[in-house]
């Protein structure tokens, strides 16, 4: 099963508890208001995951980063979505003063429980500021393992 994995300060992922649909559609259109007119950096890595029958599509919009910016990994049944992104603007007048200097930073970082899953039948893709990642649903095995990186292809 395919689910998101939320992380707390320690960066421990914890089990998350249901609660009332009620209270969390209010709270649901109270952040989208808030949200609204954010950056993309305030509003976190925008992620749809896609039932498909057979697999799962995540598709996690990433638009401005080139595929090497970006890292999907694979460790003790977690996948978990890495981009990075820095840009350093410089323009300057003919005795090389600065007239414009500005620098911009991007990270973004995201994981999902996945079991049973080996990194060979993840297919990540990333095309058009999108990157979509098919993962085959499997039963889960439970063992300890190093991370696996999985190759993005453009």
């Amino acid at each position: 099963m395919l689910r998101p994995a939320l992380r707390n300060r320690n960066n421990e992922c914890g089990v998350v508890r249901y609660e009332d649909p009620f209270d969390f559609m209010d709270r649901m259109f109270g952040d989208f208001f808030q949200d609204f007119g954010a950056p993309l950096s305030a509003q976190g890595l925008r992620t749809d995951v896609i039932d498909q029958g057979d697999s799962y599509r995540l598709e996690a919009d990433l638009p401005g980063f080139n595929k090497e910016e970006i890292k999907v990994d694979l460790k003790d049944g977690m996948l978990t979505i890495n981009a990075e992104h820095h840009t350093d603007n410089e323009d300057k007048n003919k005795d090389h003063h600065y007239v414009r200097r500005e620098r911009s930073s991007m990270s973004y970082s995201r994981s999902f429980r996945v079991e049973g899953v080996e990194p060979e039948d993840i297919l990540a893709q990333y095309r058009n500021g999108v990157l979509s990642v098919t993962i085959p649903k499997k039963e889960p095995v439970h063992e300890n393992e190093e991370a696996k990186h999985i190759e993005v292809q453009g």
